[in-house]
């Protein structure tokens, strides 16, 4: 139903802070953009809570932790199956040092291998600790490190896990690892589910370069596919959004990632976001760098009429389709004026 818009919905503070008085909240409005249908604006990564808590060790090893009290003790170290990040603060993040992989053969890994039991973690007292920070109107979405192959190559290095991945006397073994992955982690996605009531999985699983994806599209369907579908379907079972984060020049996966029902896919802004919305934006949700993000992005123009044609040009590929081809913003470090403007203008074409 058409809801119109009033520019009471937009509220400056005297900070310059913004507050929008949405008509339904941007947790609804979120889940409607990605069943296609019936959202009210463009939904933006401001309009998402990320919630990474400590008891999750991955999330301090990635350095990635967000919880109600800020995280003061160091970062990086063993994640939860003993492998050992280094933090390296240019990347502000975290990786495996190369060199010394845990498995040298696939076929060793039910020998060496050992996944953690997670009802040990004292998951009440954490959600005691953020009983107040997940109350909240936005998308509250946890991150689920590493997906099948980031974990894979913590595991092996990447030339062996490469290689594992396509040969034929060692797929047998990564199947039967990835499987077993696969029912850990929708052990735990029904952990952060039951105990902090999460609208949202972020799963990190990066497939490929700056130049273009790691393997093919069929080594994806035969090798990935299966597994990652099992925990989008589990996903959707307990009514939360899968929302994957992919780093590379991936467009050649995307088929894969809509055959195991994805909901969302930001990407980096070196894949051509424009053709993606347009081939597959009825069936999978892309997300877009809005203009004004990073070190070449636009200036936000200082006149509201300039900010408006900015916001207008930008959005122009995407407008007459919108309806039918949702996208989201990634407005990753939000400008509030800018917010509002994308908020205003998509408010108004999808009435």
């Amino acid at each position: 139903m058409a809801v119109p818009f009033s520019k009471n919905e937009i509220e400056f503070n005297g900070e310059g802070g913004l507050v929008l008085h949405t008509p339904i909240t941007p947790k609804e409005n979120f889940r409607r953009a990605a069943a296609h249908q019936d959202f009210l604006w463009v939904p933006m990564k401001s309009d998402v809570l990320s919630f990474t808590p400590s008891i999750y060790p991955d999330n301090i090893a990635r350095a990635m932790v967000e919880e109600a009290k800020p995280y003061n003790g160091s970062v990086g170290g063993k994640d939860i199956f003993g492998i050992t990040w280094k933090f390296i603060p240019v990347a502000g993040g975290s990786m495996v040092e190369p060199g010394n992989p845990l498995l040298s053969d696939i076929s060793d890994w039910k020998e060496k291998v050992h996944f953690p039991d997670i009802e040990s973690w004292d998951w009440e007292k954490s959600k005691e600790d953020n009983c107040e920070f997940v109350k909240t109107d936005k998308l509250l979405e946890t991150t689920i490190f590493n997906g099948m192959f980031e974990r894979l190559l913590s595991f092996m290095d990447f030339e062996n896990a490469a290689v594992a991945l396509i040969d034929e006397d060692q797929q047998d073994d990564v199947k039967e690892l990835f499987q077993e992955l696969a029912n850990f982690y929708n052990r735990l996605i029904d952990k952060f589910v039951d105990t902090y009531g999460i609208d949202a999985v972020f799963f990190h699983d990066d497939w490929g370069s700056r130049r273009a994806a790691f393997f093919s599209l069929e080594t994806c369907r035969e090798m990935l596919v299966p597994y990652m579908k099992q925990i989008v379907d589990h996903c959707h079972e307990r009514n939360i959004l899968f929302d994957f984060h992919c780093c590379g020049k991936n467009e050649t996966l995307v088929p894969a990632m809509i055959e195991c029902g994805m909901d969302l896919w930001g990407g980096q802004p070196l894949n051509d976001k424009r053709m993606l919305a347009e081939t597959y934006g009825e069936k999978l949700v892309i997300g877009v760098h809005d203009p004004f993000f990073g070190p070449k992005g636009l200036q936000v123009s200082e006149t509201e009429e300039g900010l408006r044609e900015q916001v207008e040009t930008f959005m122009k590929p995407y407008a007459e389709e919108l309806a039918r081809k949702p996208i989201f913003i990634m407005n990753l470090r939000p400008d509030p004026r800018a917010t509002a403007a994308f908020y205003e203008y998509s408010r108004k074409i999808l009435i």
